[in-house]
């Protein structure tokens, strides 16, 4: 029967693309001749009161034949025959064609009263208009339906998502107007929180309550859910979401309505439940004057150019129309995807690709002086906790004289502004990493304090920002994808996020307000727990925890927290122009304090001596301790969600 199906779509599909654009619309205008000769018959023999209306036919054949010309004439410069059959939505066919048959009727009439010819009794042109309409409308939406149909049977053996739209306004019913079509969708129900719309008839599907949602799987036996809610504020989304993972059901959504009247995308573009989604943050509009200030018109460098923060610096940076922006970044690779990437998106923009370490100082001081940078984001890091645990003085080099040897460049080549990214694990440190980024901000912070400084120093500090390289999110949706256990390293863990867009904006603004020293955080809002996040991330694929996936415990890595530290401090820090940044008050050393313990931190590197490390960073970074977590029996035992 499948073989018999494929056969007739192909012998179809081969006439249908045989035939020409043009071809098509005649034919369909022969099929529209013959539907309206049928009308006007059937017009004329309901008029008559007799079955056979052909005497009627002979009689005013004139006026028949014109009515009919008018007709299709009429349909076509109305543009009835331009669209896509299959693509049409019943809405629009309704409206051409009533639009059409209302015209060429005030046609006829016009014509009857002005020349005198109408000898038809009125009441047949009531009558045909409106039997016009029905066979215009029903002839072509029964060849979508067929053509949908042949489709669905074709595909039979293909596996179809049973869906429920929950959002039952406008973009709910485009979204169902558009998957109606698809052979693998088959449309269920919609839901909406609107009690108004509750037992009412949208696009031909009922509209429930959300509460009614189990009781609908057990009938229906959906199994995804498309959230039609683009307007929708963050906080209410999450919400919303948080009611939905008890249904361990696939939950999908569409762009947000920026996205939409941006015309990047379309209402049918169905995407998976981004981890963003799961945090309910609510972002701020960013400030286009702090973004253009140290941007727009300047030449602009960025370190780690290719690294997650580095990257998306560059592409908002590239929105801002500097004068020039140069990529530096120590990974081939790395440099090679974001250089063809800003080339591709921003053909005009004039930019450098710099292949070099931020340790080169000969280097970087002749990339800054060439192009006379204005502005330099330095986000070049090592940032994985274990592998920086596991590689103290790699870390040191990178880190810590990385940033020292930037700075001194700047100030050379007479850089305006130096911001540096830095983190959250920098606040009373347990690992090396945090350690060296603590004292990335102090190098910074003493700088700034000179005499005669020209480089306005400051630094940004933050914590985890989402789908960077190495993250959770990442390593959680692949380890779903391949139906492999997640693994987390502690029950109770948590973790601020922040999208890397929202991360890079705000960097970009901070350091737009920076007069010089200041560390500024950015409000990541809520604490995540780790584990809760694993399990939302399982059931909003539409499986269960412990059934489908396991979750297990591997215990804490070296130097890793079971919690990060609050980064808005109510003590310790001052709210700013913009409601997302704040300025800490942090404890500074002095210069000719600081370069000494620089140079025996430098010197332990040289050694590469772990203890002689972390000795020279305690004396640093007094908050500094260094952890070495219990991995227990019972921590390494799987446990189910709760």
């Amino acid at each position: 029967m499948n073989l018999l199906i494929q056969q007739i779509k192909a012998v179809l599909l081969s006439a249908a693309s045989s035939l020409s654009r043009r071809q098509k619309r005649y034919f369909l205008m022969a099929i529209d001749a013959v539907l309206l000769l049928v009308a006007i018959y059937s017009a004329l023999g309901l008029r008559f009161s007799s079955m056979s209306s052909v005497p009627e036919i002979y009689r005013y054949s004139g006026l028949i034949a014109l009515l009919i010309g008018i007709k299709l004439t009429v349909f076509r410069v109305m543009g009835l025959y331009r669209p896509i059959l299959r693509y049409t939505s019943l809405e629009f066919l309704l409206t051409a064609a009533l639009k059409a048959v209302a015209l060429s009727s005030a046609t006829l009439v016009s014509l009857a009263y002005f020349l005198d010819l109408w000898s038809l009794p009125r009441s047949v042109l009531i009558i045909d208009g409106m039997l016009t309409l029905l066979f215009v409308v029903g002839f072509r939406l029964s060849l979508r339906r067929l053509v949908y149909k042949l489709n669905s049977m074709a595909c039979a053996t293909a596996p179809v998502e049973r869906v429920v739209i929950y959002g039952a306004g406008a973009s709910g019913s485009e979204l169902a107007q558009s998957l109606s079509a698809n052979p693998a969708y088959r449309l269920i129900a919609f839901v909406d929180d609107n009690s108004s719309l509750h037992h009412q008839v949208v696009q031909g599907l009922n509209v429930y309550s959300p509460q009614d949602l189990p009781k609908l799987r057990e009938k229906k036996h959906f199994n995804t859910i498309l959230l039609a809610m683009p307007s929708v504020d963050g906080k209410t989304k999450f919400e919303i979401l948080q009611r939905l993972q008890s249904l361990a059901v696939v939950v999908k959504t569409v762009p947000s309505i920026g996205e939409i009247l941006a015309g990047k995308v379309s209402i049918s573009k169905i995407r998976n439940i981004d981890i963003a989604d799961l945090l309910g943050r609510e972002q701020v509009a960013p400030n286009l004057d702090l973004l253009q200030m140290n941007v727009t018109g300047r030449s602009v460098l960025v370190t780690g150019a290719g690294g997650s923060i580095g990257s998306e610096l560059c592409r908002q940076i590239a929105l801002q129309n500097p004068k020039c922006l140069v990529l530096y970044e120590m990974g081939e690779f790395a440099l090679y995807s974001i250089d063809m990437e800003l080339a591709e998106n921003y053909p005009t923009l004039h930019k450098v690709a710099c292949l070099g370490s931020v340790t080169d100082s000969v280097q970087l001081k002749d990339v800054l002086s060439k192009y006379q940078v204005d502005t330099v984001y330095h986000a070049a890091a090592y940032k994985h906790v274990p592998l920086v645990e596991a590689n103290p003085a790699q870390g040191i080099w990178n880190n810590v004289l990385g940033t020292l040897t930037a700075a001194r460049c700047a100030m050379e080549s007479g850089v305006s502004k130096f911001v540096l990214i830095s983190t959250d694990k920098a606040v009373r440190p347990t690992n090396v990493m945090g350690a060296t980024k603590r004292v990335a901000e102090l190098i910074l912070q003493a700088l700034a304090e000179r005499p005669k400084t020209p480089t306005c120093f400051t630094m940004v500090r933050f914590g985890n920002v989402l789908d960077s390289s190495g993250s959770v999110v990442p390593r959680f949706r692949q380890q779903i994808a391949e139906g492999k256990p997640i693994t987390v390293t502690h029950p109770e863990m948590t973790r601020y996020f922040m999208s890397i867009p929202e991360a890079a904006s705000l960097v970009i603004q901070a350091g737009a307000m920076a007069k010089g020293g200041e560390v500024f955080l950015l409000d990541m809002g809520e604490p995540v727990k780790i584990y809760d996040l694993a399990v939302q991330m399982i059931r909003l694929s539409g499986l269960e925890p412990a059934e489908d996936i396991e979750i297990e415990i591997t215990g804490l890595r070296p130097g890793e927290k079971i919690h990060e530290e609050l980064l808005i401090d109510s003590a310790n820090a001052q709210a700013t122009n913009h409601p997302k940044i704040f300025c800490a008050h942090e404890s500074k050393i002095r210069w000719n304090c600081l370069e000494p313990c620089l140079e025996a931190l430098f010197a332990q590197a040289r050694l590469a001596d772990p203890a002689g490390i972390r000795t020279e960073l305690q004396g640093l970074v007094p908050e500094y301790q260094p952890k070495t977590p219990l991995v227990t029996e019972t921590t390494m035992k799987p446990v189910s969600a709760q």
